[in-house]
């Protein structure tokens, strides 16, 4: 370890160990038991962004570590503060992101006795995390930290959480940092058994209808390019999950689009007729399986993950590989011949051709569709990172922008958090100041926490939140007319809010489009704007994101949407 003589409190020693980790940005509001802290932060060569809610703290931090692949940072005070930061910390573990999340807490004489703006939250936040932590004494401080940042950045990655007494900020002590972390019961593997690489490579050669099924994982282990080069060696089509946006290039010729509930109809029918079904970091989702017993019935199953607990959770899997999906890919390339599946590629380019995404022009000729908007933003600005809410929109955007890198898509997946988006593309901005971010939201997901164009604007922080507005909470109202009769029973949220009013009375540029012709020119005045900016996109009310496929259905059994104008 390293040592050092110099003597300094635990708030001190915090920001030292912040150093170590490379952190440059953290995200927090303050109180009462972290005032030693923020006395620290003060002078520190960190920047802190001030929130205006704790949430946005937490999502605000996974979006930068989504843009970025490192390690985010939040922190809060004691009692509410900390439970302020709960659905962020369930959002992160969730979509299985890095995080390192610091809360105050009352005295350690206090603790138990229900004091002023105490709560337990190490209780909890324990089903939430990877682990958490309750420091005692401040010598333990600095092993904590290092253990935290090393749990949270690998294996399956995710949030960690540390509780801070107030007295453990004021106790000094000698300050040393561990050199390294050696945890007798964490021992993530990255190197996949050989033996099982070397079967799957197999199964590849016999195959004559593979798939590969990518999703987070691929994108969290920067195992894109092999992933390119798989495909391209086997000649194998390639479907990402909604959190695998942007991990395979969209215009690729191999690009299957988006697999599921609200996936692209060539991808659910290229799973089902499979005959070998390569899942690499992905899960298995509902939302992506739809009725399990149907799901790739024909296909023989290889998965590729880093976490043994995903293996043949809800799909029993004939090829388990347990590791890194970097260096298993990149193995397979070793073992794999090139293939050529001419036949089961030309029934795919078939089905692409007869059942393309698509949408029906407004039959007014100057209404806004909102895939309309997805597809003049991506036109606009092709390297933008796209952040969303959760909702309709969300569906919209992974559909129709035209992703051709990793860590450009960034949205709430498993946890379908409303009000995710905007905090989150705070952080990816921070984070990729030489991106143009879009934050795609709802009118409904958006006022969940726009408060924090108040953090845009003082922090200077250009972000673009689009808008959508139709007037409704839209996917609830679509799931209302599908199969609750059109009963529109507390979805309707029209004329509650003046976005452009709003956007200006915090200082930021609020622009709205009622028309077609109005869409690009307000995108393109954004853009060049350099501040933050709304802009209201005001869009068919009715309009269904097709296609769809109901729950508990097979993924091939699929409802076409598209309004007839």
């Amino acid at each position: 370890m390293t040592e050092s003589t110099e003597k300094m409190t635990g708030a001190r020693a915090l920001i030292e160990c912040l150093y170590r980790e490379g952190v440059d940005t953290i995200f927090g509001y303050p109180g009462g038991v972290l005032l030693p802290i923020y006395d620290e932060l003060y002078d520190a060569d960190i920047r802190h962004i001030l929130v205006r809610h704790e949430q946005a703290a937490a999502h605000a931090a996974e979006g930068y570590a989504r843009a970025t692949g490192k390690t985010g940072v939040c922190i809060a005070t004691s009692g509410p503060g900390a439970t302020n930061l709960v659905t962020g910390i369930a959002n992160a573990y969730m979509d299985s992101i890095p995080m390192v999340v610091f809360t105050g807490q009352v005295p350690s004489s206090l603790l138990g006795n229900d004091a002023f703006q105490e709560a337990n939250i190490t209780g909890i936040t324990m089903p939430i995390t990877k682990h958490n932590y309750l420091v005692q004494d401040a010598n333990e401080l600095p092993k904590v930290i290092k253990e935290a940042f090393h749990i949270a950045s690998t294996g399956r990655q995710g949030p960690v959480l540390i509780d801070l007494p107030k007295d453990i900020t004021v106790q000094e002590i000698d300050f040393y940092y561990p050199d390294k972390v050696d945890l007798r019961g964490y021992k993530p593997t990255y190197q996949g058994n050989l033996q099982q690489v070397k079967r799957a490579a197999s199964a590849i050669k016999e195959s004559k209808n593979p798939v590969i099924y990518a999703g987070g994982g691929v994108i969290s282990s920067n195992a894109s390019k092999e992933l390119l080069d798989l495909a391209e060696k086997i000649k194998a089509p390639v479907t990402t999950t909604l959190t695998g946006m942007g991990g395979f290039p969209v215009e690729h010729e191999l690009f299957l689009g988006m697999p599921g509930m609200h996936g692209a109809k060539y991808a659910n029918y290229a799973i089902q007729e499979s005959d070998l079904l390569i899942a690499v970091g992905a899960r298995f989702d509902d939302r992506v399986t739809g009725k399990l017993k149907a799901f790739a019935s024909n296909a023989k199953i290889i998965h590729i993950d880093i976490d043994p607990a995903e293996i043949s959770k809800n799909v029993k899997v004939d090829i388990p590989i347990v590791g890194d999906a970097k260096w298993i890919l990149q193995k397979l390339l070793k073992y794999t011949e090139s293939a050529q599946s001419e036949k089961w590629l030309d029934r795919i380019a078939h089905w692409k051709k007869v059942h393309p995404l698509h949408y029906v022009e407004p039959a007014t000729g100057d209404g806004i569709k909102p895939q309309y908007i997805i597809e003049q933003i991506t036109e606009a600005c092709k390297d933008a990172i796209i952040v969303t809410e959760v909702g309709q929109h969300q569906m919209w955007a992974a559909q129709y922008f035209r992703f051709s890198e990793p860590r450009t898509f960034i949205t709430s997946g498993g946890l379908g958090t409303m009000g995710y988006g905007f905090p989150a593309s705070i952080g990816a901005k921070i984070a990729r100041p030489d991106k143009v971010v879009f934050d795609i939201a709802g009118d409904g997901s958006f006022q969940m926490n726009s408060q924090e164009l108040a953090t845009a604007v003082q922090e200077n922080v250009p972000v673009i939140v689009a808008v959508f507005n139709n007037g409704y909470l839209g996917m609830v109202r679509q799931w209302q007319e599908l199969f609750h009769n059109r009963r529109y029973s507390a979805t309707c949220i029209q004329n509650s809010v003046d976005f452009v009013k709003l956007a200006e009375a915090y200082g930021a540029l609020g622009l709205r489009a009622t028309k077609r012709s109005e869409v690009r020119p307000v995108i393109e005045e954004a853009i060049a704007s350099g501040r933050p900016t709304v802009i209201d996109f005001v869009v068919e009310e009715e309009e269904n994101v097709s296609p769809m496929v109901p729950a508990g259905a097979a993924i091939n059994e699929i409802l076409d949407l598209e309004r007839k104008e």
